[in-house]
């Protein structure tokens, strides 16, 4: 790659450092995702095959489906979308894996009475059901309890249709911890192999919430994200997170020491693709998120979204950077360069189109580069080859 004094660069993969990783992956770099949601489901899937030592930091603010159900019921964050990161990083190799992945994604059935669901809820509970008699003893034992103990607390009604099996197990481990998401997650990533970390960017019950040009102020982000209901029809002018899944009440959560110490030793740290204010811009509204990035001696990559995201109404790729930078940025010291929370810019070669151009001089004065690579062989995708992309960041990591 070229300089990093020229305002932009063509990255190619260092096949060499690939190599090695592919052949050791646990040994391979610390990459750290700020992100939520799917969008980096299938890149995880494929990240695993070079690094067991990737870092996840999610956002646990989902209002919708149900995550709204476990969170009215018993006041805890989204389990959601932690469980779905757990299975894209677990191992899934062996006949026990393959086992331990269909009963944690197991859901129960959208139709039927609530006596039915609950008669199946108590069989997989008291190991009767033909899924979790497959698992072996250890892992049997441990999901049992864990749905045992979700069972003792389950409001009398309380909604199973749909009802995802590895996020009543993590509820019942949160009640059964003092209401701590750690250690049951913790034990569900041995029971899955997982290679890599997942962990919530904060443990607290919040939700997020944005103002939007027009005055209207929103709060919920199943809202937000037009997954339930309409669209967002104005640009989002401020993002917070509320302590009242109703009400605007702005929190802002202090970074735990664990994971200040993880942002500060990643090896590269990624703004991925993903929807920009509830799964990007949520994770850097915790105090002290921009301080421990500003104080990471490593690549500090934002990946623009290449299909469109509903969240950026009003939004060009420099609007982007910009807000992302500003939010980064808050309570730090004025003049402070750009490069301390943002040193890359790293999109796909074959699109030409995003949403505006950038300002590559004065993105060069900052110490950020504009980096160009093969990410979607063919160009036409709307979504980034996850395999192309995972050996953008491997080469650019500082392992």
């Amino acid at each position: 790659m070229q300089s990093a004094t020229q305002a932009y660069a063509r990255l190619v993969p260092d096949q060499i450092r690939i190599r090695r990783y592919q052949r050791q992956p646990e040994n391979g770099p610390r990459i750290l995702f700020f992100s939520g949601g799917s969008a980096l489901r299938d890149t995880s899937q494929i990240l695993k095959t070079y690094t067991h030592n990737s870092i996840h930091l999610l956002t646990p603010f989902d209002s919708g489906g149900s995550s709204a159900t476990l969170r009215d019921a018993f006041c805890m964050p989204a389990v959601g979308d932690l469980r779905n990161r757990l299975v894209a990083l677990a191992d899934g190799q062996s006949a026990t894996q393959k086992a331990a992945h269909q009963i944690v994604e197991l859901r129960l059935p959208e139709q039927g009475s609530a006596s039915d669901l609950r008669q199946e809820l108590h069989d997989l509970q008291h190991g009767r059901h033909r899924e979790i008699r497959s698992l072996p003893g250890t892992f049997q034992h441990l999901l049992r309890e864990f749905l045992g103990y979700f069972l003792a607390a389950m409001p009398d009604d309380f909604d199973l249709h749909g009802a995802c099996i590895g996020n009543l197990v993590l509820a019942g481990a949160y009640l059964h911890y003092g209401h701590r998401l750690e250690p049951g997650l913790h034990l569900l990533a041995r029971v899955l192999e997982v290679r890599g970390t997942v962990t919530p960017v904060t443990h607290e019950a919040l939700h997020l919430a944005v103002q939007l040009a027009s005055g209207e102020r929103i709060v919920g982000q199943h809202l937000i994200t037009g997954k339930e209901g309409g669209l967002i029809d104005s640009p989002v002018t401020d993002c917070c997170l509320s302590a009242s899944c109703s009400e605007w009440e702005p929190v802002s959560p202090e970074l735990s020491g664990p994971i200040r110490q993880q942002i500060v030793e990643a090896d590269l740290i990624c703004y991925p693709p993903g929807s920009f204010y509830s799964s990007v811009i949520a994770n850097l509204l915790v105090s002290g998120v921009g301080d421990a990035i500003a104080r990471a001696d490593s690549p500090k990559v934002y990946v623009p979204n290449l299909g469109r995201d509903p969240e950026q109404i009003g939004l060009s790729l420099s609007d982007c950077v910009s807000t992302l930078v500003a939010y980064l940025r808050r309570n730090a010291r004025p003049g402070a360069p750009i490069s301390h929370w943002l040193t890359h810019i790293l999109l796909d070669e074959h699109h030409e189109q995003y949403d505006g151009t950038l300002p590559l001089d004065e993105l060069s004065e900052q110490g950020v580069q504009v980096v160009y690579g093969n990410l979607s062989p063919g160009g036409r995708a709307t979504v980034y080859d996850s395999r192309a992309l995972c050996e953008a960041l491997l080469t650019l990591s500082n392992d």
